[in-house]
């Protein structure tokens, strides 16, 4: 970072309005992406991997805000069912990705076993050895059937990952993310590094290598991931032109049925048109 650079606060860290900005440019950037995607029959698969509390969530919330759901969707799947324990491992994962012109965004995704199910003990050793025999081929099948597949990891320091724990604590409205899993990760720092390491090892291909975020601070790393992003996918803009609205139909002998026969509620903010009766 240049030090006389304006957008900067004192602090290194970006100033609101310029973060406001830039996000809001990178947004539209991401909206040129969607129709590239969509048009050119694209099948995109975006992995986001991480420590708690490390803002995957918050990325693809601002990834997500301008973007069709039916072109751009999310994944973040929770606790395997029964059935799908008696599966192939990749299998209710490849089940949710892409098909033709369409994105998907895998908060978490088979990496769970590398990660949490091997730190908490969730999978025998000869499951997660053999999750990392059959991942580099699984990701290289991917690659060769033309998806493209791009994998982030959130790194974030243990003192800032604190720091969070501790805020979210604090807010009510964020408790609810400080699950007995985070927690049990949290006293368990040194593990979930030891086997991160080694599923970089293992994972980080040429075909589909691990791109690490810094992510210590939000703002910074939501702007320079969503910019690298744009970056992995050569597109053009295929905005649509503004179209010209064709005038509205006479209403003829349309009559509104009276507003107060229907049932209106509450307006704790404003007033409803049949207060004004």
């Amino acid at each position: 970072m240049d030090p006389a650079d304006v957008r900067y606060k004192s602090n290194g860290k970006i100033k609101k309005k310029d973060y406001k900005r830039e996000l809001d440019r990178l947004q539209e950037e991401l909206v040129k992406l969607q129709h590239w995607i969509e048009a050119e029959g694209l099948k995109v698969c975006v992995v986001f991997e991480g420590r708690d509390a490390a803002g995957k969530g918050g990325v693809i919330k601002r990834i997500m805000r301008r973007l069709n759901p039916r072109v751009v969707r999310i994944e973040a799947l929770g606790k395997p069912t029964e059935r799908e324990r008696g599966q192939w491992y990749f299998q209710r994962y490849a089940e949710r990705l892409p098909t033709e012109g369409e994105m998907v965004l895998f908060d978490r995704s088979w990496y769970n076993r590398a990660g949490v199910e091997r730190v908490m003990g969730f999978c025998t050793d000869e499951e997660y050895e053999r999750f990392l025999t059959q991942c580099p081929t699984f990701e290289q099948m991917l690659v060769n059937s033309g998806m493209i597949l791009i994998k982030y990891w959130f790194s974030i320091s243990d003192e800032e990952q604190e720091r969070r724990f501790r805020k979210r604590n604090q807010d009510p409205k964020k408790r609810w993310k400080l699950s007995p899993m985070d927690l049990e990760a949290r006293a368990q720092w040194e593990e979930y590094s030891k086997a991160k390491d080694e599923m970089f090892v293992h994972t980080d291909i040429e075909a589909a290598p691990w791109h690490v975020v810094h992510a210590d601070v939000k703002k910074h790393a939501r702007l320079n991931c969503i910019t690298h992003l744009l970056e992995q996918i050569p597109y053009e803009d295929l905005t649509p032109d503004p179209i010209e609205l064709p005038p509205r139909e006479d209403r003829g002998t349309y009559d509104r049925p009276p507003i107060d026969s229907q049932t209106w509620i509450p307006a704790v903010y404003g007033s409803n048109p049949v207060d004004k009766e």
